[in-house]
This record gives C-alpha cells, sequence and structure tokens, in this order.
C-alpha cells in the first residue's frame, strides 16, 4: 500500500456529509429538522459556490458544532477515515482555536481557553489503532482582531508538542485593509521559530507579495504561475512549496475546469517550484486525497512521474515528519513506533 502525506486540510472542513449529517440526527435538533433527509444535505453541503467567502460560510457550520466536548467524536473519525480510505501517513490538521471556544466566555476567556482546545485536537489525533503521525497549524484569521491573533501565534510557540506551524486564513481578499498588521504577526512567528504558511494567490484578489518573504509553504499560490509567473524564480530560491487543492477551486468559482491547473504545475515543475497536492476540505468535497490524484490523472493535468514528485514534495515540506524520510511501501516499524507520535521534533524554520 503506499503512503501519503497531507499538508493542507481544515479541521472544519474534514468531517464528511455522512458522519456531520448523523451527527446533527442524533445531537442537534435544529439542524436536524433543518436537514431531515441525508441526500438533501449531501447536495446542500457539497454543491458548488460561486465565491470563495460564500464557501467559506459553510466552515461555520461545523464550527458551530465543534465544541472542547464533541471534538474528540469527529477527530477520531476523522482519523480513521484517513488512514482506511486515504493511506495517509503523515496529517496536518490547521483550524482556528479560538472558534472552537465557548461564545458565551469573554475575549480574554475564550483565549485562555485555547490552550485546551490544542491539547483536545492533539490528544484525539492519537489514536493508537490508526497510526498516522498528526499534527496542528494554527490559523489566524482575517476576521479576528489583532489581540486573538497574537495569542494564537503564542500559543503555537508554547505548545510545539502537539503544533508544528500557524497558516493565516478567513479568506485572502480581506487582508488587504490589515497587511502590514499581518507582515507584523508572521515576522513575529518566525522570531519565534515557528513555521509558517498562509492562504496567499488562491485568487485574484488575494495576490500580497509583501507576505511571501515570510512564509515556508504557501497555501494554493496558484495564481502566481497563472498571473505572477515572474515570482516564480523567487518563490524557488527560497525552497517554498505550493499546497494546491485541485477541487477547492471548482468548489470556490475560482476556476471553471481542473485543466486550468496544467499551466499551474507545468511552470512550477519547469522554474523548479515544488507541489505538494492536497485536499483543503476533503469532507467538504467529499472527495479524498488520492481521488484528487485520480483526477489530475485523468484530466492529464499531470503525468504519473509528477504525481510521484508531488508525492515526495509532500514530504520533503512537511513541517512535523522526520526530515529527508519517506514511508516504505508498508505501514511498518516507523509508524508503529509511539515514541515518534510523543517526541516528534518540529523541523525548524
Amino acid at each position: 500500500m503506499a503512503l501519503y502525506a497531507e499538508l493542507h486540510r481544515h479541521l472544519g472542513g474534514s468531517v464528511v456529509p455522512r458522519i456531520l449529517w448523523r451527527y446533527f440526527q442524533r445531537q442537534n435538533t435544529d439542524l436536524a429538522q433543518r436537514f431531515t433527509e441525508y441526500s438533501e444535505f449531501e447536495k446542500f453541503y457539497t454543491r458548488s459556490r460561486n465565491t470563495l467567502d460564500e464557501y467559506l460560510e459553510l466552515h461555520t457550520l461545523v464550527e458551530s458544532v465543534q465544541t472542547a466536548q464533541t471534538l474528540p467524536y469527529f477527530i477520531y473519525r476523522l482519523i480513521r477515515g484517513a488512514y482506511i480510505f486515504e493511506n495517509l501517513a503523515y496529517l496536518e490538521l490547521r483550524y482556528t482555536p479560538y472558534l472552537r471556544t465557548s461564545e458565551h466566555l469573554s475575549q480574554s476567556e475564550r483565549i485562555e481557553q485555547m490552550a485546551q482546545i490544542v491539547e483536545i485536537v492533539g490528544q484525539a489525533s492519537r489514536v493508537k489503532d490508526y497510526p498516522i503521525v498528526t499534527s496542528q497549524i494554527l490559523c489566524m484569521h482575517s476576521r479576528l482582531p489583532y489581540e486573538v491573533n497574537k495569542a494564537i501565534v503564542d500559543l503555537a510557540a508554547l505548545a510545539k508538542g502537539y503544533v508544528c506551524g500557524v497558516d493565516v486564513a478567513g479568506g485572502d481578499a480581506h487582508y488587504a485593509e490589515r497587511l502590514d498588521e499581518f507582515v507584523g504577526l508572521y515576522e513575529y512567528a518566525r522570531s519565534l521559530g515557528l513555521n509558517t504558511t498562509g492562504h496567499l494567490y488562491e485568487t485574484p484578489q488575494g495576490c500580497y507579495p509583501e507576505l511571501l518573504p515570510y512564509l515556508m509553504r504557501i497555501g494554493h499560490g496558484i495564481h502566481i504561475p497563472l498571473k505572477y509567473p515572474e515570482l516564480l524564480k523567487e518563490v524557488a530560491q527560497r525552497q517554498q512549496c505550493l499546497e494546491v487543492c485541485p477541487t477547492t477551486y471548482l468548489k470556490t468559482g475560482t476556476l471553471e475546469d481542473i485543466r486550468q491547473l496544467k499551466v499551474v504545475f507545468d511552470r512550477c515543475f519547469e522554474a523548479g517550484v515544488d507541489i505538494a497536492i492536497c485536499t483543503d476540505n476533503a469532507g467538504l468535497h467529499n472527495v479524498r486525497l488520492p481521488f484528487e490524484y485520480e483526477n489530475l490523472l485523468t484530466q492529464d493535468v499531470i503525468d504519473f512521474k509528477q504525481l510521484q514528485a508531488c508525492q515526495d514534495a509532500a514530504f520533503r515540506h512537511a513541517f512535523a515528519w522526520p526530515h529527508g524520510q519517506r514511508p516504505a511501501s508498508l505501514l511498518t516499524g516507523l509508524l508503529q513506533n509511539e515514541a515518534i507520535d510523543r517526541e516528534l521534533v518540529v523541523r525548524s524554520p
């Protein structure tokens, strides 16, 4: 069995529709009444949206039920599915911890509760029956105040046993009015020795070259090769990897056809820029990582040699995978050794 690494998956978008619908039926009366039939819910949950902002509204539906009490329920099923159906050896889960805290608390109390959320996610991700190496990326958010975003960076630095890096999410078009603020936060994160990635160049409205020098990986980044190929030389020199999530661009209306990504892959390979193929929101799309691979192959976006290069790049750029190591073709000693999960050393920037 082949083993894969997933570098860009959101906790909020990772819950497959069937699991979420069953949870609504058992635990949430209001949502159960709204979606009485599974087929109706699946159609609503997985359909394409017109814009990225409209698409991101779906995250609030899941975030509202991912609490300190329920996170273990959702994460166990996520890890089980990733191991059984996707053959993942390594998984980085990203999310905004503040959005999983109790809404009735004050801002300072919610900031304090974030550490508990990180620990819950970390402990729940360690499932002996499904030995995937996991780590967390904590997301700042374009719609959260500076004090909360800085607290997220501080927490990432304090919780390196669970956390491998920081990100900024919330729709890249919304960074513009606070660009200096996010530059400062990324500079601060790097000063703390944190690994960095960020949702950037996903849409034509989210292209900010000012942020690029502070990132080790670029979340999406497809509009660099599409619109600003002159930047690829600098991206290659910094050894930055693009986290390309093919189905997302169809679901958000960013691209009309997956074959438009051929330019992205061709220009990146020509420039020596690594790409890791990711799912972004595997549950929200109902498309798991092997199917992302298959779709790119069958649509002639990439060939098998390029696919292998992308799979290798995912392990090479993983923030918390033992540096320079690629898993064997069978799940043996390395992943069965629990010490790797307990004593994993996060790669420094």
